[in-house]
C-alpha cells in the first residue's frame, strides 16, 4: 500500500511538473488567423520571398522557383547547389519568405508547425523582426527568435536580441535564451506567447524559458522594446560562422512547414 501511495504522488508530482513547463490552457486563446499552406502557391497576400542581402543569414537567399515547393499541403523551402552560375554566382541559393509590409503580429501566441530535415551547414530559422525596423538600428527595435536548428542537431535555439543583450551584454540578467529538445525526423511546433511585460517561449508545448521585462533604469527600448507589431520571417539558411561551412554533398535540404498560427486571449 505504501508503494502505491508513493508511486500515486509521483505521478502528481509529475504531472503538476509538467503543467508548468506547458502552456496548458487552450481555452484561454482564440484563433484569429492560420495559414495551412493547402494550395498551389503561397498566398501572396500574406507572403513574399525574402530577397538576398549582406546579413550573413540572408547571403543565399534566392527566388529561384527550384528553392520552393507546395507538397501535401506544406510549403517547402530548399538548399540546393546552384546550378546556374552564369546568372547567379552563389554556390548555392535558399528559399525563404516572410510577412513583411503585409501582416503583422502583436501579443498574442504564434505557432509554426515545421519539419527540419538535417544537413552540415544548414540553419532553418523561425524569427521576428519589427515591422517598423526602418526607424531604428538594430538590435534597438528586438529580435525574436522563435526557432534556430544547426546541422543535424536534435535540438533547436530560441533567443531574443536587444540593445540590452548586444550592446550592454546583458544575456543571463535575464536570461536572453534556451535550446529545447525536437524530433529531429518529425514535425515540431515552435511557439512564442507575446505579452506586455514577457515573451514566453515553447517547443511542442514545453516552456523552455520566459523573457521578462525588467526594470533597467535606461527605459524600455534597451531592455523590452517588444510592444510593437513584428513581421514573420521563415526561411532556410545556408553557410555561416555559427552553424559552419555547408557539405555540398548534404544537399539539397528541406525545411518543410505544415502550418502557421496566430492566437489573441480570449476576452
Amino acid at each position: 500500500m505504501r508503494k502505491v501511495f508513493v508511486w500515486m504522488w509521483l505521478a502528481l508530482f509529475l504531472g503538476g511538473l509538467i503543467s508548468c513547463v506547458s502552456s496548458g490552457d487552450s481555452s484561454r486563446w482564440e484563433l484569429v488567423w492560420e495559414d495551412d499552406f493547402n494550395g498551389t502557391s503561397f498566398d501572396t497576400a500574406t507572403w513574399s520571398k525574402i530577397p538576398r542581402a549582406n546579413p550573413e543569414w540572408a547571403r543565399h537567399m534566392s527566388d529561384n522557383e527550384a528553392c520552393y515547393e507546395m507538397r501535401d499541403g506544406n510549403l517547402v523551402l530548399k538548399g540546393i547547389v546552384n546550378t546556374d552560375l552564369e546568372n547567379d554566382t552563389a554556390p548555392y541559393i535558399t528559399g525563404g519568405v516572410y510577412t513583411k509590409n503585409k501582416r503583422g503580429f502583436h501579443g498574442g501566441r504564434l505557432e509554426v508547425k515545421a519539419k527540419l530535415q538535417g544537413a552540415q551547414g544548414a540553419w532553418p530559422a523561425i524569427w521576428l523582426k519589427p515591422c517598423d525596423e526602418a526607424q531604428w538600428k538594430w538590435p534597438w527595435a528586438g529580435e525574436i527568435d522563435v526557432m534556430e536548428r544547426l546541422n543535424h542537431d536534435s535540438i533547436a535555439y530560441q533567443t531574443i536580441h536587444t540593445a540590452y543583450t548586444i550592446e550592454r551584454k546583458q544575456t543571463r540578467n535575464p536570461r536572453h535564451g534556451s535550446k529545447g529538445s525536437i524530433n529531429p525526423d518529425d514535425y515540431n511546433v515552435y511557439a512564442v506567447e507575446m505579452y506586455p511585460d514577457s515573451l514566453v517561449f515553447f517547443i511542442n508545448e514545453n516552456r523552455t524559458f520566459t523573457y521578462p521585462r525588467i526594470d533597467t533604469g535606461e527605459g524600455d527600448e534597451l531592455q523590452f522594446p517588444f510592444k510593437k507589431p513584428y513581421y514573420l520571417l521563415i526561411d532556410m539558411q545556408l553557410d555561416g560562422g555559427w552553424v559552419g561551412p555547408v557539405d555540398t554533398l548534404d544537399l539539397p535540404v528541406e525545411m518543410v512547414v505544415d502550418w502557421v498560427r496566430y492566437y489573441k486571449e480570449k476576452e
